[in-house]
């Protein structure tokens, strides 16, 4: 046999293998593509809530009826539970009604799932699963769950939109995005997050027929679209809730630009130039009426934006250019607090940006470690940063003049600690490449 008969029969049982799984796959949204079974666990006696990704209001901020301790035992927190063997990934924890919900992946039988655990122990209470083919491709999972008393929205590696049942794990409705709207799945699988606001699911499309869409959070069926007029391709930002110019908004950013669309009708109002290279995973955040922060990784930098009405028509502007040098964020969308800017630099210093841009302070971790890309989340005003590298967790009273170091634990290990944290009712959720903790944090 020659070298091109060979190469031939190899083409040939890759394609054949392809079609076999893929009529395995089947249909995402056909009533019987997936199956859900239950487990032992009960939902945790407690109200607190962190239902999405950066928490309910997109912020990335918890604030808690009793603050943080400014110090933690020699040990560290207190570890309630733990979960080994997860499928490797990124995805969040989304917290509500004393359950966790998480989307994961079952290596060994290829199957992804979305599972509802105790907030108490970490027992499983439900999961649904079906089969997914998602080859790992610097982890698996990067998605956090949306829920609220009534459903759970989640979007799959493969850009299939799904919600279930927040109770009982029984899927109510789904819609597969790539073949409905002409969506490009982005290299390294889906990556954003679902926004649910009100009655209504929020999803950045930039496929040939739509830039986002809203869905009935019960019905699954389109609230509105907003046509792709011009021709935007989703990567794996996130939409933003805002309110510009005294009209709420949704902020969204892709390979090629940031846009302002109207809540209520979907009307396209804004876009500005912001080209991204390789990937874009932060999200635009509002800075207050008028101003927009945006910021990505690989040289791009950052970028401030004036966003200005004149009756029914909306101009944007840029007013701050930052090359990478001065601030850039390849991961994690920056934190606005008391008037500044908290985040972790591609560099992996610990930064305080002003609302202008202006740097404040920038610092390493107090053992001279940068925190790579790591995540951080606000609870009260004291900041809880991972070391994206090693794991390790620091307490930070993030002070204008510079932050102060409180204290530090070692709750995860391993590299590409990069999966954004959750927070309620005095309970941390974090996890590394294939670990989920439950951390109770000691308040005052």
């Amino acid at each position: 046999m020659t070298a091109t008969q060979r190469l031939s029969m190899l083409l040939t049982l890759t394609l054949l293998a392809g079609l076999a799984w893929a009529q395995r796959e089947g249909d995402p949204t056909a009533p019987d593509a997936g199956e859900v079974s239950t487990g032992p666990g009960t939902p945790a006696e407690t109200t607190g809530s962190w239902p999405q990704f950066r928490g309910a209001d997109r912020e990335n901020i918890a604030r808690p009826d009793a603050p943080l301790a400014g110090s933690w035992p020699a040990e560290g927190p207190r570890e309630l539970w733990r979960i080994e063997g997860l499928g490797t990934g990124y995805s969040g924890p989304a917290i509500h009604a004393g359950r966790v919900y998480l989307n994961d992946y079952d290596e060994a039988n290829a199957r992804w799932m979305v599972r509802c655990l105790s907030l108490a122990d970490g027992q499983e209470i439900w999961r649904w699963s079906y089969p997914r083919l998602v080859r790992p491709n610097h982890g698996i999972t990067r998605s956090t769950p949306a829920v609220d008393d009534d459903v759970v929205i989640s979007l799959d590696p493969k850009c299939a939109l799904h919600a279930f049942d927040a109770r009982t794990g029984e899927r109510l409705w789904a819609r597969n995005l790539p073949p409905e709207f002409g969506l490009r799945i982005p290299p390294w699988y889906n990556g954003q997050c679902p926004l649910l606001d009100g009655d209504r699911v929020i999803i950045g499309i930039g496929g040939r027929d739509a830039l986002l869409a809203a869905f009935d959070k019960r019905t699954g069926e389109p609230v509105w679209t907003t046509p792709n007029t011009i021709r935007q391709v989703t990567s794996h930002a996130s939409v933003m809730p805002a309110e510009l110019g005294g009209t709420k908004q949704y902020l969204w950013a892709t390979l090629q630009g940031i846009v302002g669309v109207d809540a209520e009708t979907g009307t396209l109002l804004w876009d500005s130039p912001f080209v991204g290279r390789v990937a874009l995973a932060p999200s635009p955040l509002g800075l207050d009426d008028e101003h927009v922060f945006m910021t990505s990784g690989y040289k791009v930098g950052s970028l401030i934006v004036r966003v200005s009405r004149n009756g029914d028509s909306w101009q944007a502007e840029p007013v701050r250019q930052m090359d990478a040098e001065h601030f850039e964020s390849e991961c994690h969308t920056p934190i606005l607090h008391d008037g500044r800017l908290l985040a972790v630099d591609m560099p992996g210093q610990l930064v305080s940006l002003t609302t202008d841009g202006d740097v404040q302070w920038r610092s390493a971790s107090p053992d001279g470690k940068t925190f790579g890309l790591g995540s951080y989340l606000l609870v009260g005003n004291k900041l809880l940063v991972l070391e994206g590298d090693t794991g390790r967790l620091h307490l930070v009273d993030p002070r204008p003049d510079g932050p102060v170091f409180l204290a530090a634990a070692q709750p995860v290990s391993g590299h590409d600690v990069w999966a954004p944290m959750a927070y309620a009712d005095g309970r941390l959720i974090l996890r590394d490449l294939n670990t989920l903790v439950c951390l109770e944090l000691p308040t005052e």
